[in-house]
């Protein structure tokens, strides 16, 4: 399974660097996430409960960042076990670009899982796992708002006089994904 998206988070680049760094701020914003804790500079460890479909479980698991390039970019890989439930595992490329005081956050999810999560049917999952998205950047985009660290959004330009539509971004997913895609596979 892979998931791609991209979301423009209101705050500077180092703000959201640093939130999605904080294993406070991310516990606060994943749902369902009982305990996040560093183990060393890069990496995580995890419990998060987390119902698709029929299947609820806790799932433990680990999170390990590569490939860093701070402020700008990382891979998160992760791994996690839910008893019968079954197992997540895969990785995430995430990369942030400065756009004036906020920050584009674009990543690429892929993943695979075993077990009764795995006979839940990917749409179900692909739901499931953009639900956790956009609930985990909603949360966030708060958090960073409440902490003082975030702008409030500009309102988009109106249509152009030739007719064309303005765009605005759509969360398929998350780092988030990486990091809410890591809560769901957990």
């Amino acid at each position: 399974m892979e998931l791609l998206g991209e979301r423009l988070i209101p705050a500077s680049i180092d703000a959201t660097w640093a939130a999605l760094n904080d294993p406070d701020t991310l516990k606060a914003c994943i749902a369902g996430c009982e305990s996040l804790e560093l183990t060393g500079a890069d990496g995580f460890t995890a419990v998060v409960a987390v119902k698709v479909g029929p299947v609820s479980a806790r799932f433990k698991g680990n999170l390990q960042m590569t490939n860093v390039q701070a402020p700008n970019s990382y891979t998160i890989n992760f791994d996690g076990q839910g008893g019968v439930a079954g197992f997540g595992k895969g990785s995430a490329d995430v990369a942030l670009t400065a756009e004036q005081a906020q920050t584009r956050l674009k990543y690429v999810a892929r993943a695979q899982v075993g077990g009764k999560m795995a006979q839940v049917g990917s749409r179900l999952i692909d739901a499931a796992a953009g639900k956790i998205a956009e609930d985990f950047f909603k949360a966030f985009e708060a958090h960073l708002l409440a902490a003082g660290g975030g702008v409030v959004p500009t309102p988009p330009a109106p249509p152009a006089a030739t007719g064309n539509k303005t765009l605005w971004w759509v969360v398929a997913g998350a780092i988030a994904l990486a990091v809410v895609y890591f809560a769901l596979k957990r």
